[in-house]
């Protein structure tokens, strides 16, 4: 060792010093600060204000949300525990107007999965998206003939619906009232993108005659195996809603689709202990409307924001209002309405994607 040199060394040493001292407090400090998921995760109740979703499907909230009833003639609610019934009224209306038709097509009744958190944002667990309250997931297993206790809505396993080795469907699973159900959730205008597994979408592919425009909207994602992930787009009264771009015109069963039965989306992940976004997500990630959708009052009751059908305002109209007015969260100077159609035609989009490929 040149015992000379070391004098020279010393600045860099210095600045490289001080370097790593500086990255350790700004971690110290993001660490420090409280994770939006934890946040977000915490509220049992939406906030009392009209329904306005901001940001984006992946990285927003919502206020004004009503809870899709536990069950209704011709749904049930699954996993209730998670607590996460929760929607903008046009989703919650929609999912209940899917009910009846599926119901009308041959489809016994749907069962329910994940929409959103009381006021959405990062969830704990599971979905990067589902924050806006404009996502909804729905199984592809049938509703039972005999009503499902709440234990057995905990613990019953859905149907998987696709070979994991192949990537394929099982046949033996199949039947065209699954093909009629997706169609018919893919029929309304304010439906922009239905999520499912690759397998699935090729079965839809390989099967569906005559009429195919609808299956530009079926779009292949990783898992969905067992449930359909149904969007609409950004409604009327919410400017801080973020879109996404259209979708496809065609079909979607070509090149982009063969993209999935190739060996590049199922290749092991590089970094597999790399920390999940909702992990690192802390509320000066979000907009900052979110930080008022947070601090603003509950609303008095599960029961006082239940969606009942044909109302799409924040608080049930049975319910008593609060003898105070409603807040309301600024999103620049547009108009926010008391209550939202669910069934306003939206414009057509598509999802963010974790990984590059061909035309999706």
């Amino acid at each position: 060792m040149n015992l000379r040199s070391l004098p020279d060394r010393k600045p860099f040493l210095t600045a490289a010093l001080a370097l790593v001292t500086l990255a350790a407090l700004a971690a110290a400090a993001i660490s420090a600060e409280p994770r939006a998921k934890d946040l977000f995760g915490a509220k049992k109740l939406p906030a009392v204000v009209p329904a306005q979703s901001f940001g984006f499907y992946s990285k927003g909230c919502f206020a004004g949300g009503v809870a899709l009833p536990m069950e209704g003639p011709t749904w049930e609610v699954m996993r209730p525990s998670r607590n996460r019934r929760w929607g903008h009224p046009a989703m919650i209306a929609l999912i209940e107007k899917l009910a009846r038709d599926a119901v009308a097509d041959g489809w016994p009744g749907l069962l329910v999965g994940d929409v959103s958190q009381p006021r959405g944002g990062p969830m704990m667990t599971g979905h990067a998206s589902h924050q806006i309250g404009l996502d909804a997931d729905v199984w592809l297993t049938p509703m039972p003939k005999r009503p499902l206790t709440m234990a057995q809505r905990e613990s019953m396993s859905a149907t998987l619906m696709v070979d994991e080795k192949t990537h394929l469907v099982k046949d033996a699973l199949w039947t065209p009232a699954h093909t009629r159900l997706l169609k018919r959730a893919a029929s309304y205008p304010e439906v922009e993108r239905i999520l499912v597994n690759p397998g699935i979408k090729k079965k839809l592919c390989d099967t569906v005659t005559g009429d195919r425009s609808w299956l530009r909207k079926i779009r292949p994602f990783w898992g969905h195996d067992y449930h359909f992930h149904m969007r609409i787009g950004c409604q009327p009264g919410s400017p801080g809603c973020k879109e996404q771009e259209a979708t496809p015109a065609d079909d979607g069963c070509g090149k982009p689709l063969a993209w999935w039965f190739t060996e590049a989306p199922w290749r092991p992940n590089k970094n597999p202990d790399a920390p999940k976004a909702r992990d690192l997500m802390t509320m000066a990630n979000l907009p900052k409307e979110c930080q008022a959708v947070l601090a603003a009052t509950d609303a008095p009751s599960v029961a006082a924001v239940t969606y009942q059908g044909g109302s799409a305002t924040a608080v049930a109209a049975a319910e008593p209002q609060p003898s105070e007015p409603a807040e309301t969260i600024s999103s620049g100077n547009a108009a926010m309405p008391a209550a939202a159609s669910a069934f306003a035609p939206t414009p057509k989009i598509g999802i963010p994607l974790p990984r590059p490929r061909p035309g999706n």
